[in-house]
């Protein structure tokens, strides 16, 4: 007979989060960095390509990142009003 630890299941974060690549733009907040995303995305009527840039805010603890630098940010629980994402790269 199976004990009850054994039939216990165990719950593991697997959800895949949101990643984006992009350029660091601002330093000087403390514990945050700017990162310019850009996408290469068709206008859905016009057909037209367009250069989207989004700056995202990034949980950067220790300001590892300068301007300039490339950056790889995750999604993660809202860390302030405006800084919902963390450097993982």
């Amino acid at each position: 007979m199976p004990t009850k630890e054994t039939t216990e299941i165990k719950k593991v974060d697997t959800a895949k989060r949101q990643t984006f690549s992009g350029v660091v733009m601002s330093d000087k907040m403390k514990d945050t960095c700017v990162v310019m995303v850009s996408r290469y995305v068709k206008h859905k009527k016009y057909h037209k390509f367009m250069n989207l840039r989004t700056r995202l805010q990034a949980h950067d603890p220790g300001n590892t990142k300068k301007i300039g630098d490339k950056a790889t940010i995750e999604a993660c629980r809202p860390i302030s009003k405006n800084k919902a994402f963390k450097v993982i790269a």
